[in-house]
């Protein structure tokens, strides 16, 4: 498996970097937090680690680190729009449980 991203993700990752003027692509990544115990993480990425697993979607990278893959195999990132509320929406068949708020899952 792998982690994917849709169309609307993509262009808005494309348009983050564009705007930056820097970086080959999006971090993708978890780390403890929350109510729920595990957080996700995004973060521009300049330069590629070791351990890195890259994914590209038209030309658009995300990158994601050995540890957190194991947590993350199989999301698709999505980005979506509702009302005057955007944001990336993370699509994790691991995921068994989620806090009340949103902001942390379990696996």
């Amino acid at each position: 498996m792998a982690i994917t991203m849709t169309d609307a993700a993509a262009s808005r990752v494309r348009s983050f970097l564009e705007s930056r003027g820097k970086g080959i692509g999006l971090r993708l990544g978890v780390r403890t937090s929350g109510c729920s115990g595990m957080a996700y993480v995004l973060e521009f990425v300049d330069e590629l680690q070791e351990e890195d697993q890259v994914f590209d979607h038209d030309g658009v990278k995300i990158i994601v680190d050995a540890k957190s893959m194991l947590y993350l195999e199989g999301t698709e990132l999505d980005f979506a729009k509702e009302g005057l509320n955007e944001g990336f929406k993370f699509n994790n068949p691991n995921v068994s449980s989620e806090c009340g708020c949103g902001e942390s899952f379990n696996v």
